[in-house]
C-alpha cells in the first residue's frame, strides 16, 4: 500500500527536490520522512489567468508503518491525498474446450498485436494473417517507392503491413477510458522499447520514428512463444456453413481454422465488402467527416504557452478543440489527432484516391502543427445500405484525388480565402510531402462539411487569432478518423452476431477509437477465447 499526493503544482523552472518538498509539505512530514517516490502523472497546467506550471500526482512511501500512514491520511482528511491500491486485469483461466486448430489472427495492426501476444503468452500459438508486408519491406514500399517516386503499393502502405496504420502515425496513446488495461498496453509498449514518459505524461505519445521498431520486435516476441505472423497473406473470402466460420481462402489457398480474431482496421474496405457478402452481420453507424488544418507550430505554442512560449522546458504544444453547435443539428465541429511538430501525410488505400492523416516523430520537432477538423455524419442511405458510409467516404477520396491532377497532391485551401469564399493561390507552406492544389471547398466537402468550417473556423479564430487566418492551410479530405460500420457481436462470448468463431475486435470493426482502446478491445477478444478454449 502506498499514498497518492495528487496535483502537486511546480513553476517551470522547479526540480526535483522542490517537488519532494511540496509532497512533504502536504504530508506534514519533513523531506527525510520520504522513504520512496514515483511520479506517476505529469500534465502541463496552461489554464488562462494564472502562472504556467507543471501538475504531478506522486506516489509516495514513508518512513513509517502502513497503519501509522493510514492515521495520518485520515487525519490530513484531504481529497488529494488517497491511499491507492494497485489495481489489475486479472489473467483468465484457460478453458476446458478443446481447440481443432491453434487461432487465428487476421490484420497486424493494435488490436491484432495485443490480442496475439496475449494468446501467445498463454500458450496458444496463435497464427497471425497480415495482408502487408514486415516493417523493413514495408519502409521501402513507403519511404522510398511511394513518396519518393509516387509508385503506390495497395498492400503495402501507410495502412497496411506489420503494425497497421498506427506504425506510422503519432502513436498517440491518450485514451478516456478508465480500464486498468490502459496500464497493461503502456508497459508493453515501455517494455518493447517506447521511452518511459509514456507511463506518467498525461498526453503520452511514442513518435512514427520509435513506432516501427516496436512494433517489430512485439512480433518477435510472440514468435518466440510460438506464435507465427504471414505476411502477404490477405484473407479472400471466409467460408461459412451453419452459420460457424469453419475456413478462410487466402492467397487462393484454403485454411480450415480455429477461433478467429478479425482485426483488419477501418481501412480494409474490400475485406469489409467481401464480410457483407458473406453474410456477417453489421449495421451502419455514425462517423467523422472533414479536413486536415496546419499551422506553423510556433503559433500554436503561443496560442497555448503565451509569454512563456519558447521556454526550454515546455514541449511542442498542442490543443483539443470542439466548436459547440457549429455543425447545426449534427452537433459541433471538432479536432482530432493533434500532431505538434507533425507531418500531414498521405493515408489512401488505393492508387486513385487522396486521404490524408497526420503524425509526429518522437521529438516533435517539425515546423508545423497539424489536426483533424471533422464532424459527425451519417448518410441517410445508411438506414439501408450498410455500406453506405463507406461508400460516401470513397467518393470524396476519389474525387480529391481528381481535383489534386491525379498525381497525389491535395486539395487545399488557405483557412482566410476559404471564410472569404476565394481560391487560394501562392506557394504552399507546409509538411505534406506532395504538395497541394488549391481548390474550391465547395467543389470536394459535402455541404454540411463546408457550414461547418465556416462556423467553426469562425469561432475557433477569436479563441486562438490566427486559427482561420492566412497561415492556417486546410487539406482535404480527412475520411479515417472513423469507423462508419460495426460488425456486431455477443457481448459475452465476443463472437460474431449469426457466425460463430469470428471475432470482430478493435476499431476496422466499430468497437474501438485509437491506438490504445483497440490494443484493449484485442486483448479482452483473446481473454474471451483463453477462457473458452485449452491451450
Amino acid at each position: 500500500m502506498a499514498i497518492m499526493v495528487r496535483n502537486i503544482a511546480l513553476p517551470l523552472e522547479g526540480g526535483l527536490e522542490d517537488m519532494l518538498a511540496a509532497v512533504a509539505k502536504r504530508l506534514r512530514v519533513s523531506r527525510e520522512a520520504i522513504r520512496t517516490y514515483a511520479v506517476v502523472h505529469r500534465s502541463i497546467d496552461a489554464r488562462k489567468h494564472r502562472p504556467l506550471r507543471f501538475n504531478f500526482h506522486v506516489e509516495v512511501g514513508l518512513h513509517e508503518s502502513h497503519k501509522q500512514e493510514r492515521r495520518r491520511v485520515l487525519r490530513l482528511h484531504r481529497n488529494d491525498v488517497r491511499f491507492i491500491t494497485p489495481a489489475g486485469h486479472p489473467d483468465p483461466q484457460p478453458g476446458t474446450e478443446p481447440l481443432q486448430c491453434r487461432p487465428v489472427v487476421i490484420g497486424f495492426g493494435p488490436a491484432g498485436m495485443f490480442a496475439a501476444l496475449r494468446l501467445a503468452r498463454h500458450g496458444y500459438q496463435p497464427l497471425v494473417l497480415e495482408r502487408g508486408q514486415d516493417i523493413r519491406h514495408r519502409h521501402h514500399d513507403v519511404l522510398k517507392r511511394f513518396i519518393k517516386e509516387k509508385a503506390f503499393n495497395p498492400e503495402s502502405n501507410y495502412l497496411f503491413g506489420e503494425g497497421g496504420a498506427g506504425a506510422y502515425s503519432d502513436g498517440k496513446l491518450y485514451t478516456r477510458l478508465s480500464d486498468p488495461l490502459v496500464r497493461t498496453v503502456l508497459e508493453v509498449l515501455y517494455h518493447h522499447g517506447a521511452d518511459p514518459d509514456i507511463l506518467v505524461d498525461a498526453h503520452p505519445h511514442i513518435g512514427s520514428d520509435m513506432l516501427p521498431g516496436i512494433c517489430r520486435r512485439i512480433r518477435r516476441h510472440i514468435e518466440r512463444l510460438g506464435g507465427e505472423v504471414r505476411f502477404q497473406h490477405r484473407v479472400d473470402k471466409v467460408v461459412i456453413e451453419d452459420n460457424r466460420l469453419v475456413s478462410l481462402r487466402v492467397n487462393e489457398e484454403f485454411l480450415a481454422v480455429g477461433p478467429t480474431i478479425l482485426a483488419i482496421g477501418i481501412s480494409a474496405r474490400d475485406t469489409v465488402r467481401m464480410l457483407s457478402r458473406q453474410g456477417v452481420t453489421m449495421v451502419p453507424r455514425p462517423f467523422q467527416v472533414g479536413v486536415r488544418i496546419e499551422h506553423p507550430q510556433e503559433m500554436v505554442n503561443r496560442w497555448q504557452y503565451g509569454g512563456a512560449a519558447g521556454h526550454e522546458a515546455l514541449p511542442p504544444a498542442e490543443y483539443r478543440l470542439v466548436a459547440k453547435g457549429a455543425a447545426g443539428g449534427r452537433g459541433d465541429l471538432f479536432s482530432f489527432c493533434m500532431c505538434p511538430g507533425g507531418t500531414i501525410l498521405p493515408t489512401n488505400e488505393s492508387p486513385t484516391c487522396i486521404s490524408v492523416n497526420g503524425a509526429s516523430r518522437s521529438g516533435r520537432g517539425g515546423l508545423f502543427a497539424n489536426a483533424g477538423l471533422i464532424i459527425t455524419v451519417e448518410p441517410a442511405a445508411a438506414s439501408t445500405n450498410v455500406l453506405a458510409g463507406v461508400e460516401y467516404l470513397e467518393r470524396l477520396e476519389r474525387q480529391a484525388f481528381v481535383l489534386g491532377g491525379g498525381d497525389y497532391r491535395a486539395p487545399a485551401m488557405r483557412a482566410v480565402d476559404f471564410l472569404a469564399n476565394r481560391r487560394s493561390g501562392g506557394r504552399y507552406e507546409g509538411s505534406y510531402p506532395f504538395g497541394v492544389t488549391w481548390c474550391d471547398a465547395a467543389e470536394l466537402l459535402p455541404c454540411e462539411v463546408v457550414q461547418a468550417l465556416e462556423t467553426g473556423l469562425q469561432i475557433l479564430d477569436k479563441r486562438m487569432p490566427g486559427f482561420g487566418g492566412g497561415e492556417a492551410v486546410m487539406l482535404a479530405p480527412e475520411t479515417r478518423a472513423s469507423c462508419p460500420l460495426r460488425i456486431l457481436r455477443h457481448s459475452e462470448s465476443r463472437e460474431a452476431v449469426a457466425t460463430r468463431n469470428l471475432y470482430p475486435t478493435g476499431d476496422g470493426a466499430g468497437y474501438a477509437g485509437g491506438i490504445v482502446s483497440a490494443a484493449i478491445d484485442g486483448i479482452k477478444t483473446a481473454d474471451a477465447i483463453i477462457a473458452r478454449y485449452a491451450p
